[in-house]
């Protein structure tokens, strides 16, 4: 598997587009990162439950393996384009897929106010 064969399987998904964080693309629906390419473009992440993780790594443990630290934990599991196969792939892909469209759709990030800082009015002055 190649990057673009990722992002392929990804933009396959109903509603997906690519965007980009921190500086990597990432795909989306409903506002929500279900996938991710990394900067070496030579792995992804796709965001599965703890339990899914769990059985793409014992199934395959070449082509997946948890994040780092708490993401990692909570799901977010790293795949190894070279070693993964696709159908590996589509089936966790839409599974993350999934996973992010019963969240239900993120809120857009609100803008912050650029004007004065308002102080309460004090009595007796």
């Amino acid at each position: 598997m190649r990057e673009n064969d990722f992002r392929r399987i990804a933009l396959g998904m109903e509603g997906a587009v690519e965007g980009a964080h921190m500086g990597h693309p990432d795909f989306r629906v409903n506002n929500r990162i279900f996938a991710t390419l990394h900067h070496d473009r030579e792995t992804g992440m796709v965001a599965l439950t703890p339990d899914q993780q769990a059985q793409f790594i014992r199934a395959d443990p070449d082509a997946f393996a948890p994040e780092s630290g708490a993401w990692g934990r909570s799901g977010s599991t790293r795949v190894r384009l070279a070693s993964v196969h696709e159908e590996a792939l589509g089936e966790a892909m839409t599974l993350a897929w999934q996973n992010t469209v019963n969240k239900g759709a993120s809120k857009p990030a609100r803008k912050r106010s650029a004007g004065p800082v308002r102080r309460k009015k004090t009595r007796g002055r």
